[in-house]
């Protein structure tokens, strides 16, 4: 073997140790740390520890304390730093909506009954529960739900004042709106939604009114018949009103359905 095989051979040798012996060290090396996140302050709230439904009363094995952003934690959270005892002392709450599983608990939605019924804890101020019966015909075919807003519609039959007429015998049939935007409360005793229902055939309908609409309707309910016309979600925000609020408005009346052709009789112009 020739001299110059030999030093190839040995400088060929030479870089493979050093090869080797680089590659073994960076195997061997300890991997780069993480880099640490940074921790976000928290502050412990108050949450709903399952569904709670409509009209539920709390239980303190509802709530459960949850660590919260506090960047992102409403003032109008509960919080444990300031109510440590909070759990406990909402017990017995009546929930005014549904709250979700996670969803922190702020008292805006709950309402102390102290001994009353469901229904007068959930009444806004100053209103009433009336209720009246219905039918599938004048309830929309059971499709109105709590919480949606109806019309309600008067319908008489009154005597042909020309008795002694060529159409002497045929009645009058007058229909007026008395009650506009008014809340649905209830249907028979189900104040929600119930198994995921679209429908609700009830007998009867709980309304929220006025006390001035609530004689509106006492009279009405004597008068004729009553029937319930749902409102579009989008006219939830309309001012509620009776028929006597509309007197000074122009061009206000009734339909008289007159032997059997419907017509719009006047009733009062600004």
């Amino acid at each position: 073997m020739n001299t110059a095989r030999i030093v190839v051979l040995v400088i060929a040798l030479a870089a493979g140790g050093v090869a080797a012996y680089l590659a073994s060290g960076y195997q061997n090396a300890p991997a780069p740390a993480a880099p640490v996140a940074e921790k976000l302050p928290t502050v412990e709230v108050l949450i709903a520890k399952n569904d709670i439904q409509l009209g539920q009363a709390l239980k303190p094995d509802d709530l459960q304390w949850q660590a919260w952003p506090a960047a992102t934690a409403s003032s109008a959270f509960i919080r444990r730093d300031s109510r440590p005892e909070a759990q406990t002392q909402i017990a017995g709450s009546i929930a005014r909506v549904p709250l979700m599983q996670g969803e922190p608990i702020r008292e805006q939605k709950l309402v102390r009954a102290e001994g009353s019924g469901f229904m007068a804890a959930i009444l806004p101020s100053g209103m009433r529960a009336v209720s009246t019966e219905i039918s599938a015909e004048t309830g929309a075919g059971g499709f109105i739900l709590p919480n949606d807003r109806v019309d309600i519609v008067l319908t008489r039959r009154l005597k042909n004042p020309d008795a002694n007429g060529a159409l002497a015998g045929n009645d009058l049939i007058l229909s007026e709106v008395i009650l506009t935007n008014i809340r649905v409360l209830a249907i028979d005793q189900a104040p929600k939604e119930k198994d995921g229902q679209t429908a609700v055939v009830g007998k009867t309908v709980t309304l929220e009114l006025k006390p001035d609409q609530v004689a509106t309707l006492s009279a009405a309910r004597q008068g004729g018949t009553l029937q319930l016309a749902l409102r579009s979600i989008v006219d939830a925000n309309a001012v509620e009103g009776t028929i006597a609020d509309k007197a000074a408005k122009v061009t206000d009346g009734v339909n008289v359905i007159r032997f059997g052709v419907p017509a719009r009789q006047l009733t009062s112009q600004k």
